[in-house]
């Protein structure tokens, strides 16, 4: 990992994974950080210079005040700028998916591909804000007991092992978690604006998805190019 300053002071944890490819930059979900791209990496390595991004306030970056994710997207322009990228491709799943179309709004001429897996471009819906607050709430009050990481492992990770990430979980504190949280569920709507993308976009969706339905997916399609898996192919042809 690699710190950094970009905006205004904001520290901002990176790994540029090295590679002469197209750059790819890759933005993960909610709590997660971007180790989470571990298996891509391996996968990508020789082929693209992909660099993993620990968003505001997740993994080594802190946030020590309010932010929204227009935040973390001119971070991740500011990145490139320090990188010396003129133009990446950007993926991002879920919580980086909100990102990644940020991105693509701010600098269109700086995105030359989206890959948005299991997201959405939606506002977050009102009943599903009030149930993450009552989970914010209880982490502010009690902590990371064992019960609200295995709420957050099944709407993050389904069925899959969720032992190395609750470990990781276990260190972040009430406040840390309610910020993060805050950002998510207070999140503005995109929706109207998916016609300013002027980028390709792939969009992938889990049919098990526990966060959003596969018709946030829909919404997506609909609104920006979509081009058909799989994501590698993807890369190569628009990266």
């Amino acid at each position: 990992m690699t710190r950094t300053t970009v905006n205004d002071g904001q520290v901002l944890e990176y790994t540029d994974h090295g590679g002469a490819g197209p750059v790819v930059v890759a933005l993960h979900s909610f709590l997660m950080d971007g180790s989470m791209f571990a298996p891509q990496v391996e996968a990508w390595a020789g082929e693209f210079r992909v660099v993993t991004v620990d968003e505001r306030g997740h993994g080594g970056t802190p946030a020590e005040a309010p932010f929204d994710y227009w935040d973390v997207a001119r971070d991740v322009l500011a990145l490139l700028d320090e990188l010396g990228v003129e133009r990446a491709a950007i993926v991002g799943t879920s919580q980086g998916g909100f990102i990644a179309l940020r991105v693509a709004l701010l600098a269109p001429d700086r995105v030359s591909a989206l890959g948005l897996l299991g997201t959405s471009a939606a506002a977050e819906d009102p009943p599903v804000a009030a149930s993450y607050r009552e989970l914010a709430a209880g982490w502010v009050a009690n902590g990371p007991v064992d019960p609200l990481l295995d709420t957050v492992a099944t709407i993050c990770l389904g069925p899959m092992p969720a032992e190395d990430w609750k470990a990781k979980w276990r260190t972040v504190d009430g406040a840390r978690f309610d910020r993060n949280l805050t950002t998510l569920v207070e999140r503005d709507g995109l929706l109207d604006r998916l016609g300013e993308v002027r980028c390709p976009a792939l969009v992938l969706h889990g049919s098990a998805d526990a966060a959003y339905p596969v018709a946030k997916a829909q919404q997506i399609v609909d609104g920006v190019p979509a081009v058909t898996p799989p994501l590698t192919e993807f890369l190569r042809k628009h990266a």
